[in-house]
């Protein structure tokens, strides 16, 4: 049987396979995507990692869980009386899953309207395709129905999948990845978290909120490096005085399920910061220890697609493979394992492919932990810019200080700008506090288009707003600030 030709095959269809698709279809391409998510029933379940168990899946605990924390402990203040709090895991792990399922479905309807041939299966390399195929590329679906696709671009988007702890592999049962800890049945009494990273403080949020006992084990000394210091050490005062238990420095030894007398759970031997050797007994062990590309089964040896030590794809600043015709976006090459990173560089991809010249500027790329307080981020922190040595100054505004935090009764955290010392140009904003995900925008916009401080200083801001609080930490790069 002859193989179905392509402009354009996608292998993958998370946050960049399915974009990349979308947008090749919407510049005249014929294109497929190939995806081997299954639901529940084992239909297809486009969206990756993000839509399945990462990113949508957690923001809807995140938000039953602030629900179940606000009536606990904040409704009194405003005046409402509760005489029975409950929580229904059951319920509340339901209505994630059909969060899951709308978006699922949401993408299945986009490629139709787009019409971008779907095949449910895993795609693979075979081989080069012959000039009578019109060149190209031969790639494999195996699924229910396996085929073979020729494609004579081929963008690679098979995103990761999360690192096991040395010898103790994912059970999701005790030992649990992301995809387990988004299916816990019930609130274990202790839950504990190897990884202080965006995953590790979501769901030990998650959990903390509705009753949970929850310590995190990090191995790094400092908490959260990769955010603003000043930023880091804010969150951290906030979430230890939630409750989370945050242990630095410590150096994870065995970890064994079920054993030393448990019925059940986790024991963790641990080296805590100052030497002492530690236990840890839980019922449930969540490890989030970063992620691995997905190339595994990829055909990369088959046709020659080069690897890095990591198994990610090499690509060049463009996403070109070594490869002509393969590309490769999102989590499975260099660079930040975000799906919004995935998803410009899936328009880019297209984009190219057609011709045309579009970049994508990583400085630019928002970073955010949907925690209470949210933290995000964007460009150089205050440590990376006094590690190059720039000129620069600084401007915080707290929410304490803003009308509308205060009636949130949400007043933790601060906007910090930092800006070239010379010429006021943007080189980062960071923000932990309420909204921070959506505040976060405006920064990234200005320093698109090499805005200063200054211009934001100087633009109209709706009071009352928590956008007050970034005009105002503008304001405080001049040492200007209006309500602080």
């Amino acid at each position: 049987m002859a193989s179905k030709q392509y402009d354009v095959v996608v292998i993958g269809a998370g946050p960049g396979g399915y974009i990349a698709a979308i947008r090749a279809a919407q510049l005249g391409f014929s294109t497929a995507c190939i995806d081997e998510w299954k639901n529940a029933s084992g239909g297809p379940a486009p969206g990756g990692t993000c839509t399945n168990v990462g990113c949508i899946p957690s923001k809807a605990l995140l938000q039953s869980s602030e629900h179940y924390e606000h009536a606990g402990r904040h409704f009194g203040e405003h005046g409402i009386g509760l005489d029975k709090l409950s929580i229904d895991v059951k319920k509340m792990v339901g209505r994630k899953d059909t969060v899951v399922k709308q978006n699922n479905d949401g993408i299945l309807y986009l490629f139709k309207k787009n019409k971008v041939a779907f095949f449910h299966g895993r795609g693979s390399f075979v081989k080069a395709a012959s000039a009578e195929q019109g060149g190209g590329w031969e790639i494999a679906v195996a699924g229910a129905a396996d085929e073979t696709l020729v494609g004579r671009q081929v963008i690679v988007a098979t995103g990761s999948s999360a690192r096991a702890l040395p010898g103790a592999p994912f059970d999701e049962e005790t030992i649990l990845s992301n995809d387990g800890a988004l299916r816990i049945g019930a609130v274990p009494g202790k839950l504990g978290l190897i990884g202080s990273g965006v995953i590790g403080l979501e769901m030990g949020s998650v959990w903390r909120r509705l009753g949970a006992e929850v310590t995190i084990l990090e191995a790094l000394p400092t908490f959260l490096g990769a955010a603003d210091a000043q930023v880091a050490k804010e969150a951290h005062k906030a979430f230890t005085k939630q409750g989370l238990k945050i242990e630095l420095g410590v150096k994870v030894g065995e970890v064994s399920a079920a054993k030393k007398g448990r019925k059940e759970g986790v024991t963790v031997a641990y080296t805590d910061a100052k030497g002492a050797a530690q236990v840890l007994e839980v019922d449930k062990l969540i490890v989030s220890i970063g992620r691995v590309p997905n190339t595994t089964g990829l055909g990369a040896q088959a046709v020659g697609l080069k690897l890095d030590e990591r198994g990610a794809v090499v690509v060049d600043a463009e996403c070109r493979t070594n490869l002509p015709g393969v590309w490769a976006v999102g989590d499975v090459v260099r660079g930040p394992m975000l799906a919004h990173k995935a998803e410009e560089e899936g328009v880019a991809v297209a984009e190219r492919i057609a011709g045309q010249h579009p970049h994508v500027d990583f400085n630019t790329v928002p970073w955010v932990i949907y925690t209470s307080p949210e933290i995000a981020w964007v460009g150089e922190t205050e440590q990376q810019l006094q590690a190059r040595g720039a000129a620069y100054k600084t401007g915080t505004f707290p929410f304490a200080a803003n009308g509308r935090a205060r009636a949130l009764g949400d007043t933790t955290g601060l906007v910090k700008f930092l800006a070239d010392a010379q010429t006021d140009r943007i080189l980062g904003v960071h923000i932990v506090g309420p909204m921070a995900s959506e505040l976060i925008a405006e920064a990234v916009v200005a320093m698109e288009f090499k805005a200063s401080s200054e211009d934001i200083a100087r633009i109209c801001h709706a009071h009352p707003s928590l956008g007050e609080a970034t005009k105002e930490a503008a304001l405080a790069v001049d040492k200007r600030t209006l309500n602080f």
